[in-house]
């Protein structure tokens, strides 16, 4: 999972930009505002999902454009292409060999996986950030991750509109709706709980220096079989009619971690171990998916070596090349990038192009 090409056109700030990765890292560097992160951005968009901003699409265009944007990347000999129309700036079209296809699947072409600044605070808030990095983990591995999430997601918008409904609730309409809850939020379930039961085999032999290894676990109140959930829905309605929401399910699942070497929770380490212990979810994580995909995700990593000290900053680049993936990076200094040598390729990033 290597991209050869990657062309965006009306993309953020810039306007046409093409890039063809000649090494398994690419650097890109620049000043604060170049639009380095955008283009991190444009190849989060090549998975399903909001991507790494999980920004409105129409906020994605160029200001002075057309209203729309377009992505296109080649991997394998494959044109994966994604944007908007101005007339439609809220429907994202994908198409992949110039044949249209869905968002959903896009899993089944690209794995991708990324670490931003904002990620920096995740053991710390809500538990819907953490949901959202367990299934982008799951979902590089299980492509079919995407589609059983988008089923979920809207068969319990549509619970909580009939619960909600001043007309009442029918019934008949609910036990559908929750018959198509509980066959993919099982299989969510199941999903998530193999690929951390994998991921804790992967940690197991990671190594503990100079990244801490964390132990990991799914946290999730009510049962998780198909039949177990649609029975316990069925009793839960007029609690949920009156919390107006379904208040158990996958979508209420939590991801812990604690430090494996002092037993302590994530959200009660340092920002500087935070940061450690999820560089060592991402490095095992990646050589999960090269073990049971056959090739390694393509890593975005957002400032990532800003903050660390070079013994560790050379240390990462080591492991992250150990992985065999293609690493997309961004900094403000070249000199960031150093020890890395000939497997990176430098971009300067000078703003608009």
């Amino acid at each position: 999972m290597a991209l050869s090409r990657l062309t965006l056109t009306e993309f953020r700030n810039h306007v046409h930009l093409t890039l063809t990765p000649q090494a398994p890292f690419i650097a890109l560097y620049g000043a604060n505002g170049a639009g380095k992160t955008n283009i991190l951005e444009a190849v989060s968009l090549l998975v399903p999902g909001r991507g790494l901003r999980r920004a409105a699409l129409s906020e994605m265009a160029y200001s002075a454009g057309s209203g729309g944007f377009s992505i296109s990347a080649e991997l394998d000999g494959t044109v994966i292409g994604t944007g908007i129309d101005a007339a439609q700036p809220e429907r994202r079209k994908v198409r992949i060999n110039s044949a249209n296809a869905t968002i959903n699947n896009l899993a089944e072409w690209i794995s991708a996986i990324w670490l931003t600044p904002a990620m920096d605070r995740l053991f710390v808030d809500g538990a819907g950030a953490r949901r959202r990095f367990l299934d982008r983990l799951v979902l590089a591995l299980e492509p079919n991750h995407a589609r059983n999430s988008s089923r979920y997601e809207k068969a319990v918008q549509q619970r909580n509109r009939i619960l909600t409904s001043p007309d009442g609730a029918d019934p008949l309409w609910l036990d559908a709706i929750e018959a198509q809850m509980a066959e993919s939020g099982a299989a969510i379930i199941e999903a998530r709980a193999r690929m951390l039961q994998s991921l804790a085999v992967q940690l197991d032999h990671a190594p503990t220096d100079p990244f801490p290894v964390p132990a990991i676990i799914l946290a999730m109140d009510g049962p998780v079989s198909a039949d177990d959930l649609k029975a316990h829905w069925r009793t839960t309605r007029r609690k949920d009619a009156g919390a107006g929401r379904t208040l158990t399910g996958p979508h209420r699942a939590d991801l812990v971690v604690h430090n494996r070497a002092n037993g302590q929770a994530a959200d009660r380490c340092s920002t500087g171990e935070q940061k450690a212990l999820m560089l060592s979810l991402i490095l095992a994580h990646a050589a999960l998916v090269s073990a049971q995909r056959g090739a390694p995700p393509i890593l975005l990593l957002d400032e990532v070596a800003a903050h660390l000290d070079p013994d560790r900053r050379a240390a990462l680049f080591a492991r992250l090349g150990e992985t065999g993936a293609q690493v997309w990076m961004t900094g403000t200094e070249a000199a960031l990038f150093d020890a890395i040598g000939p497997a990176a390729h430098l971009v300067a990033v000078p703003g608009v192009g």
